[in-house]
């Protein structure tokens, strides 16, 4: 953490050159911040956290390589004295928004916010305090209120993956379940969402913004 007067120093990861580009013309016009690094890779945010004075590192979800910003944000907020992880991104579905809060991202924002509020939720980060989008706090609030029938952390993966295409023995060796135990959940998701079939499941979790489209 930043201490009183000092900058706050950020990382930016992002595989588009030109989104780093932009965030850091953004974000150096603010007087209280100092860009330490930006990469293009979850990877090299990793490393450099373990060799960089970093305060807040603003995390994209989804990179070309083989680490995405999920595992990273865990990887970076695991170790001791961690910076804050604020996840920006285009992805607003519940399986995006969940997997990056349960690996202890401090905020989550969409691209599109106007810098103002940019900055802001970095300020926010840098102290400690949860920056979430309004839309995503909504979102979370609207989870809250239906426990019944919002999709567990490990249904979304499902869904997600059978949205993506795989079948049940794909998706059982990606997320290291059984076949059994991913026909369970499955059967869950379709209770919930009040479907019969993979394809009736996929059509009303992306309707409902419960998963990627």
């Amino acid at each position: 953490m930043t201490t009183t007067g000092a900058p706050v120093r950020l990382l930016l990861a992002d595989d588009h050159p030109v989104v780093r580009a932009g965030l850091r013309a953004v974000l150096e016009t603010e007087p209280d911040f100092t860009i330490a690094a930006d990469v293009p890779t979850a990877e090299a945010a990793v490393d450099l956290v373990g060799r960089l004075e970093v305060d807040v590192v603003l995390m994209d979800l989804q990179f070309g390589g083989r680490m995405l910003g999920a595992q990273a944000t865990a990887e970076i907020t695991a170790r001791p004295g961690a910076p804050r992880v604020l996840v920006l991104t285009t992805y607003d579905s519940d399986a995006d928004i969940l997997a990056a809060i349960e690996a202890g991202a401090t905020g989550y924002l969409l691209k599109d916010a106007p810098p103002e509020e940019l900055a802001a939720a970095v300020r926010t980060a840098a102290a400690g305090k949860s920056a979430l989008a309004p839309t995503i706090a909504l979102r979370l609030m609207d989870r809250m209120r239906t426990p019944a029938t919002a999709l567990s952390r490990r249904e979304t993966e499902v869904l997600q993956l059978v949205a993506d295409g795989l079948s049940n023995a794909k998706i059982s060796k990606q997320l290291f379940l059984s076949q059994a135990t991913v026909k369970s959940h499955l059967v869950h998701i379709y209770a919930k969402l009040g479907v019969d079939s993979r394809t009736a499941a996929v059509a009303a979790a992306t309707a409902r913004g419960l998963i990627r489209r």
